[in-house]
């Protein structure tokens, strides 16, 4: 049942249990980082193809990430890794050894005493212990995996590259391809970790940033308040002055207007003096009384009849 469940959970290109898998539109599930590689190899090829299906895509997949598989992958792989310290060497009978190596021909553990026994046949090949042996052999032949197939990103056995359909394609021994790829794999992590100290020292400085920034707007804010306030202490001395201002000329000018109107009603009264004694004069019967009454009025025909509003001292603005 376990060795069900873990070829289950094996990407068909790394041959490990499934790391963050991802799903292509055909169905079949990666590693995200596994797959992302064998696409970047097909990118420009015209096409791309699923390493399980052969499926082709006119455009590079949009990768979907399987979260239950994932799940499913992680709790299986903390299990293994609790029961992995337990694989023992199977020749050792009479007392339990732990087993070193696993041959994925034989499928059998070996100890170090058997190991070195068994490395006299250098045809088969050796892995880290485990229990699980289905994901070291070709899935079509039953043979053990024995080159990788750079055109299509897998593992294949011998019979793939002589009759299979891995014929004519461009091989590589495992060792050497699991080589390169772990120094693709170091030249990531240095860029990566490049990347990561980027980020870092980004985030020293924008962390200073933020704490200047603090005490320049605190400096900002007080100059701003300080300026704001002087000039509002100016504006109501402003105002203080400007309408002290108004309401003097406003006295100035209504003393000016009282004091005319005054001179007018003298002026209006003595008219009405001198009308009323012409108008007497004006109801007399004897000449003589209204010559004498004449001549002493006559002075009053040369006064200017129109009256004119006297200038008055306008407010300055």
């Amino acid at each position: 049942m376990a060795s069900d469940l873990r070829e289950e959970l094996n990407c068909s290109v790394c041959l490990n249990i499934f790391s963050d898998p991802v799903m292509l539109s055909c169905g079949h599930n990666f590693c995200r980082v596994c797959i992302g590689n064998v696409l970047d190899t097909q990118d420009g090829a015209g096409v791309y193809t699923c390493p399980e299906c052969r499926a082709e895509f006119t455009e590079r997949p949009a990768l979907q990430r399987n979260m239950k598989l994932c799940n499913i992958a992680e709790q299986f792989s903390r299990q293994s890794g609790q029961t992995a310290a337990a694989i023992l060497c199977m020749y050792c009978v009479q007392a339990p050894v732990p087993a070193v190596k696993t041959c994925v021909q034989c499928e059998t553990s070996l100890c170090d005493l058997h190991l070195a026994a068994h490395n006299q046949s250098l045809e088969h090949s050796l892995t880290e212990p485990t229990v699980i042996m289905g994901n070291k052999k070709c899935p079509v032949h039953n043979e053990a995996f024995k080159y990788y197939c750079t055109q299509d990103a897998v593992c294949v056995c011998v019979s793939c590259c002589l009759a299979g359909e891995h014929k004519k394609h461009d091989l590589e021994l495992l060792a050497e391809a699991s080589e390169k790829k772990k120094e693709d794999l170091r030249r990531n992590i240095e860029k990566l970790n490049a990347r990561k100290q980027q980020i870092e020292k980004m985030d020293q400085e924008l962390s200073i940033l933020q704490e200047e920034l603090k005490p320049k707007v605190d400096g900002i804010t007080k100059r701003v308040t300080t300026l704001l306030e002087d000039i509002r202490d100016q504006v109501d001395a402003l105002e203080k002055r400007v309408l002290g201002e108004i309401s003097r000329q406003s006295e100035d000018i209504s003393h000016q207007i009282s004091d005319l109107m005054k001179q007018q009603e003298m002026e209006k009264e003595e008219l009405t003096g001198k009308i009323r004694r012409m108008e007497e004069l004006c109801k007399m019967t004897d000449p003589i009384t209204v010559l004498q009454g004449w001549e002493t009025h006559r002075a009053d025909d040369d006064t200017e009849t129109e009256v004119k509003v006297p200038e008055i001292q306008t407010m300055k603005t």
